[in-house]
């Protein structure tokens, strides 16, 4: 019987994890994937938008050559955190249900069952991209994640979306010899585009070395086109070799919701005590971004990383 089990490797499950060790809790942290695994999904040459001191968990420092550190930088520091105080990790192993128990709860794996009187959800939602639901969105040349440009070389490549990520994309595919299309659903950019990227890609946009559709939908991807939907030109269809759809992301709440926990059906955010994180279901929190739900433009690891220490002190007040 474990004091706490976390489900989620990201600062913000490390955190939590962190504020256990220190309370003397028997605890373990169980992982999908690899530590900080949303991390290593990001672009490989993004920095992050907050400075180093921002980002550190259990009171180690940050240490960075730059004032915005690197995805790499992010990667080693958690990783080196997590030895640091010898966490106890649980990796690459997917938590398939969790059922409220006599004594706490139960939690199922893929490959063993665990028992617990607490339980912090931490899964963040990097894992599940918001999908158009047109045809063709299952073709192999259409990815929900952009990792770097090198093999988009004189290929026609269409990125979807209006935010950091899409702009981000298509900046680092023009700038390395791609033939770049930008289609967005809305009539401009989105506001949240970190101000040092906005007038990058305004610029490229408005010499027309980017093309650029706004107030259109995508209705069908083609092996090599992409038939899309405007008021002005009505129905029409773009060369494309490669399809970059980065509209967004959203938390998986299934088993949250299976066991009894309150989410909001628009926000998809679970109903939770804003001083402990705990929710409905005694015993149960959660940390980190899925708090948010699909706005997730409310928690990030800056104060994710904060949710663990409230956490923390509740199950040791109980």
């Amino acid at each position: 019987m474990y004091d706490v089990v976390i489900i989620g490797a990201g600062p913000a499950g490390l955190s939590a994890a962190i504020e256990a060790y220190k309370a003397g809790l028997h605890y373990l942290v169980i992982e999908k994937g690899a530590v900080v695994n949303s991390i290593q999904k990001f672009p490989t040459a993004m920095s992050f938008f907050s400075t180093p001191e921002l980002l550190e968990i259990g009171g180690l420092p940050f240490s960075s050559s730059s004032m915005r550190p690197t995805r790499a930088d992010g990667l080693e520091y958690y990783m080196k955190v997590a030895e640091h105080f010898k966490l106890r990790l649980q990796l690459f192993e997917q938590v398939v249900s969790l059922r409220k128990a006599d004594q706490g709860f139960e939690l199922k794996t893929s490959k063993s069952l665990y028992k617990t009187r607490n339980v912090i959800v931490a899964t963040g939602y990097f894992d599940n991209p918001n999908l158009l639901n047109i045809p063709g969105e299952e073709f192999p040349t259409v990815s929900h994640y952009y990792s770097e440009p090198f093999s988009y070389f004189r290929r026609n490549v269409a990125v979807i979306g209006g935010k950091n990520s899409a702009a981000i994309a298509a900046l680092e595919l023009y700038r390395h010899g791609a033939v770049v299309t930008l289609i967005h659903r809305w009539e401009k950019l989105s506001d949240g585009i970190k101000y040092w990227i906005l007038p990058d890609i305004e610029n490229r946009i408005r010499e027309g070395t980017i093309t650029t559709h706004f107030s259109t939908e995508v209705k069908e991807i083609k092996a090599d086109s992409l038939v899309l939907e405007n008021n002005a030109r009505g129905r029409f269809s773009i060369p494309t070799d490669f399809v970059f759809a980065l509209i967004g992301y959203h938390p998986d709440i299934s088993f949250l919701k299976a066991i009894g926990v309150e989410t909001n059906s628009e926000t998809l955010a679970p109903d939770y005590d804003e001083v402990t994180m705990e929710t409905n279901i005694p015993g149960l929190y959660i940390a980190g971004s899925i708090a948010a739900g699909k706005n997730n433009n409310r928690i990030f690891i800056e104060n994710g990383r904060l949710h663990g220490k409230a956490i923390i002190a509740s199950i040791l007040k109980r």
